[in-house]
């Protein structure tokens, strides 16, 4: 039984029933809740240890290989060699500028998206959503062309402020459009998603076409880090912050996504955290477009294969789904970089490829599995 299945349908009909009876179906649930802890945790394919240490270590190496990577000549000696001497020369100067700074975005992109679609997966109870299926990334790449064009010379915390509410508004015109659909119809939401993120990607394209603004647009459509430098990626830290605070409330998610009966009986406001991390999704993914553009499916692709090693508890697998986005998204932006070398391939696109094959295969094989 996996965490977004058919409880939600149980939970609405406890809701019409006497409220002795609803006391007691709360306390089963409160017991079946924690049978379906217990189950998850020895379903798992193998040690959360071992998960978190292979990926930290592949990361690690994944770093090493970016920081190597780039058109401009670069050297371990001479970093070493500027060490000793304690003199910066073009080697340590690329390093400190260039490739630490784009290497520690690509790492906070890859854990933040990653973090955000397990989020509005467990808030929907959807494993096939992620920010861009809720139109949380395009309604911010709109709000952020709005602003640019009516306030041009606004600061880039007031263009992330618009953004974040933009993103907001477009989830929760989402949320109404599904409110009605059951819960098992599981695949008809992510379709939803999908032509509501075409909609509003057409209204913000037809609004740069008529204002001539294409080209500023396609920055936000594309994930892409080869602009990344010191002093241009810096906002990508209150993603890392908003992961902690993921981290913290990572239980009070889980009892949400297992359904509004347990929620209740277990003291845990629905709405509060639901609002909660609708804002975190929302924030993360502004933050995202307007640093870097756009990157697709990294939200859909990881906390699935995450679930499927470790099972759904979030407080056990937001580490390991931390670590494999990044990773992820490091390994893309290295393919992007090196199959038509000295040019670069956005790691939106390579990304958008690998995870429409996946995502596909996640539709294809969840009827069986059900």
């Amino acid at each position: 039984m996996s965490l977004f299945s058919h409880r939600t349908d149980a939970s609405e009909k406890a809701t019409h029933s006497s409220p002795a009876s609803a006391t007691t179906q709360g306390a089963k649930w409160q017991r079946d809740s924690g049978r379906y802890s217990n189950d998850k945790q020895r379903r798992a394919a193998m040690p959360p240890w071992v998960i978190n240490t292979g990926s930290l270590i592949i990361m690690g190496l994944l770093v090493l290989l970016s920081l190597s990577i780039g058109v401009a000549d670069f050297s371990w000696s001479g970093i070493f060699h500027s060490l000793i001497s304690h003199s910066a020369n073009s080697d340590s100067s690329l390093l400190f500028v260039s490739r630490i700074p784009r290497t520690i975005a690509i790492i906070l992109t890859g854990i933040s998206m990653a973090v955000a679609g397990m989020i509005i997966q467990v808030v929907l109870k959807n494993r096939f959503v992620e920010p861009s299926m809720v139109g949380a990334t395009q309604s911010a790449a709109l709000g952020l062309l709005v602003v640019s064009l009516l306030f041009p010379a606004s600061a880039l915390f007031i263009k992330m402020g618009v953004a974040t509410i933009a993103a907001v508004f477009g989830m929760m015109i989402f949320m109404l459009l599904i409110h009605r659909i059951p819960p098992t119809d599981f695949l008809m939401i992510p379709l939803i998603g999908i032509v509501f993120g075409g909609i509003i990607d057409a209204v913000t394209t037809f609004i740069a076409y008529q204002t001539e603004t294409l080209q500023m647009l396609s920055v936000w459509q594309f994930g892409d880090f080869s602009g990344v430098l010191a002093g241009r990626y810096e906002l990508l830290w209150l993603t890392g912050g908003l992961c902690v605070l993921a981290y913290i409330i990572a239980d009070k998610l889980t009892i949400v996504g297992l359904g509004d009966n347990i929620a209740l009986n277990l003291g845990v406001s629905k709405r509060q955290v639901t609002w909660l991390g609708v804002g975190m999704v929302a924030m993360m993914s502004a933050v995202v477009v307007v640093t870097v553009g756009m990157i697709p499916f990294v939200g859909l692709v990881v906390p699935n294969i995450v679930s499927r090693l470790m099972g759904d508890k979030l407080r056990r697998s937001l580490p390991a789904v931390a670590l494999l986005g990044a990773s992820a998204v490091l390994l893309c932006d290295i393919i992007g970089r090196s199959i038509r070398y000295p040019f670069e391939v956005p790691v939106a696109t390579i990304f958008g490829v690998v995870g429409t094959v996946l995502f596909l295969w996640l539709l294809l094989r969840a009827p069986a599995e059900q």
